[in-house]
């Protein structure tokens, strides 16, 4: 029998519901429990891929093409399943979908309404294709009081009447702030959480208190009584060191025993943490540390870059040192040298972007890591202007640049028209949408024998995750590889280049696609430790 799980969230956003969910489902999970995550969006866009990075942060991509919430990786990271494109959806995807059916006349002449229509799909998304899973575990984006979430909350209330007894529980995540005037943690912002969710029908079962410091009993008693809770269903969610300990935190607050009583399960089994409290360790104890630079343009967000964050992390995790790292907006060295900032770093990370606002910028970066012989690693557009920048310097093409920033006579990066999925060809147009019609999921490639990448992937043949509407130019590989950057990464038909590397150099890789969105934890991409470990070597020599 399948068991649902639903996380909500009060008092302010960005409280890490994404987190909560992704560390109970590494929980039930260490027991023995299958867990699948999903993640419902009240935003109108059709999924986040049109949105700016600095608005929602990162679009995280899963293997079968879909742009989704950055929770996604949250999930992934923590319980090593692959998500899929079932496993988000937005209001906007929703409405398009009935929108589309009422246009076709699916409905039979009905007056479509949010109750039942919306309510309807909503619930249908969250029941398709749960049948060999224990436990489905459901976030509800946004905030309780959020106008665009009451149909999802209507739908999961919903479900809390029609499931059989006893399959449906609500864990609602809230903050406890601490007013240092009055000494004490406020629990008044959550009773008003509670009571909200209260008046659109949804009582919580548990409740999942962030704070930076214990709670004392009485502020345990009190909100058990006004949130009508048991007093042990009030699960103190302190703020750790690492996003990697919150399993052991919430471990040791009973979170996952409070959980199976509601389903009236048995608790005694030890769930086996042994892993986590291993990867935990290295982080807190490192055996030397490294600096590296992130030279991007949505700097102002690091969420923006929450993948890359966790894969340079993981990096760490499998060399045994602490990561540091150093943001630095691209434009700052299209007015500056870049030497002062990047002097004595141990490596230089261009990660993705989009349009031509600090491009110039990372081309700098990339020309500084080549020549100084320092650690280069270029993702998607990261790659994209070092080939820019190898063909301005190296190969004698001085107007070289990329077509996605207008017209020029030299596009050794241009627009992807067509490319093959699987046995399918896909196209695109210029003037076309922009919403889901890059390069998107899971591609192969095929990388040459002998090459650096090869080396570090230990065979030749791979597949990562894509999104990218532009790409390197294959009419300049010759003179490209003639100046001594090797194309050493083809998609298997030799039509689009996947990979670079500068030959003779420490190690300076671009890859097309974004190894970022596949590292996990206990199994650290070899790309991001690889670049590690040379930073590691760099950092012997400054």
């Amino acid at each position: 029998m399948t068991r649902y799980v639903f996380i909500t969230g009060g008092v302010v956003s960005s409280l890490g519901k994404g987190l909560a969910s992704a560390a109970l489902a590494a929980l039930l999970q260490a027991r023995g429990y299958k867990v699948r995550l999903r993640k419902l969006d009240p935003y109108l866009n059709v999924d986040p891929g049109t949105m700016s990075p600095t608005q929602h942060g990162e679009v995280f991509v899963t293997d079968d093409g879909a742009e989704t919430d950055l929770d996604l990786g949250h999930y992934e990271r923590f319980t090593g399943v692959p998500a899929t494109r079932a496993d988000n959806i937005t209001t906007g995807r929703i409405y398009l979908d009935i929108i589309t059916k009422e246009r076709r006349g699916d409905y039979l002449g009905a007056t479509i309404q949010v109750i039942p229509h919306v309510t309807n799909a909503i619930k249908e998304f969250v029941l398709d294709g749960n049948d060999a899973y224990d436990f489905v575990l459901v976030e509800i984006g946004g905030t309780v009081g959020d106008i665009e979430g009451l149909p999802f909350f209507e739908a999961i209330r919903q479900l809390g009447q029609e499931l059989p007894r006893g399959t449906c529980a609500y864990v609602h995540l809230t903050l406890l702030p601490y007013i240092p005037s009055a000494g004490e943690l406020k629990t008044k912002p959550t009773q008003h959480s509670v009571a909200e969710l209260r008046s659109i029908g949804i009582q919580p079962d548990i409740l999942l208190c962030r704070c930076d410091r214990p709670i004392p009993r009485e502020e345990r008693r009190k909100l058990a009584q006004f949130c009508n809770v048991r007093e042990s269903a009030v699960i103190e969610a302190r703020d750790v060191s690492t996003i990697y300990e919150v399993p052991l935190s919430y471990r040791e607050e009973g979170l996952d025993r409070e959980v199976l009583a509601h389903f009236g399960l048995d608790g005694g089994t030890e769930p086996k943490l042994d892993r986590w409290r291993q990867i935990t360790h290295r982080i807190k104890n490192p055996e030397g540390e490294v600096a590296i630079a992130i030279v991007g343009k949505y700097t102002g967000l690091k969420d923006a870059y929450k993948s890359l964050i966790e894969a340079l992390s993981h990096g760490g995790i499998a060399n045994r040192v602490r990561v540091n790292l150093e943001w630095i907006e691209s434009e700052v060295f299209e007015r500056e040298d870049p030497a002062p900032f990047l002097e004595g770093l141990h490596g230089i990370l261009v990660p993705g972007g989009f349009g031509q606002r600090g491009a110039e910028g990372k081309i700098r970066a990339a020309r500084y890591a080549r020549e100084r012989k320092i650690p280069y690693f270029g993702i998607c557009f990261g790659m994209q202007m070092a080939v820019v920048e190898a063909a301005r310097s190296l190969a004698g093409i001085p107007e070289a640049n990329s077509s996605e920033f207008g017209p020029t006579p030299e596009p050794v990066v241009g627009l992807l028209t067509e490319w093959m999925k699987g046995n399918e060809l896909e196209r695109r147009m210029a003037e076309g949408d922009l919403g889901g019609t890059m390069r998107l999921g899971s591609y192969a490639a095929s990388l040459a024998p002998g090459s650096k990448i090869a080396e570090i992937y230990g065979g030749t043949r791979i597949a990562e995750r894509h999104r990218h509407r532009y790409e390197v130019n294959m009419a300049y590989r010759e003179r490209l590889e003639a100046k001594g950057m090797r194309f050493a990464g083809l998609s298997p038909d030799g039509l689009l280049p996947e990979t670079v590397e500068v030959v003779g150099h420490p190690w300076f890789v671009g890859v097309q696609f974004h190894p970022e969105l596949k590292s996990r934890p206990f199994e650290p991409h070899p790309l991001f430790s690889s670049f590690i470990a040379a930073a590691i070597e760099q950092s012997r020599l400054v």
